[in-house]
């Protein structure tokens, strides 16, 4: 099924180019620059111009803070919560390395 606004934007689309607005972009007969995902390049080019990262990288800032924690504890009953919080935030950041990978 088609977008309720296709003939609309395919409209303005035509007006904009029977308009000259597409002449003498930036790149015009160039090749398109390389790409190792060209599904998502837009979604990705975006995310990296906002300054986004994987989700593991994150989650490694979040493990490393937890690290220090357990430096810091004396408690052995807070210790041992800590070193289980750890346990799971490796196993979360294993499992979004390899979806990162996919």
């Amino acid at each position: 099924m088609d977008h309720p606004l296709i003939d609309l934007i395919n409209a303005r689309i035509a007006a904009a180019d029977k308009d000259g607005a597409f002449d003498n972009l930036e790149g015009a007969g160039k090749p398109l620059p390389e790409c190792a995902d060209p599904e998502n390049y837009l979604l990705n080019k975006v995310a990296e111009r906002n300054g986004a990262e994987p989700e593991f990288v994150t989650l490694s800032r979040e493990l490393r803070k937890m690290r220090d924690d357990l430096m810091g504890e004396s408690d052995r009953t807070r210790r041992r919560e800590i070193m289980k919080d750890m346990s799971m935030m490796e196993a979360r950041i294993d499992i979004a390395r390899k979806a990162w990978t996919k």
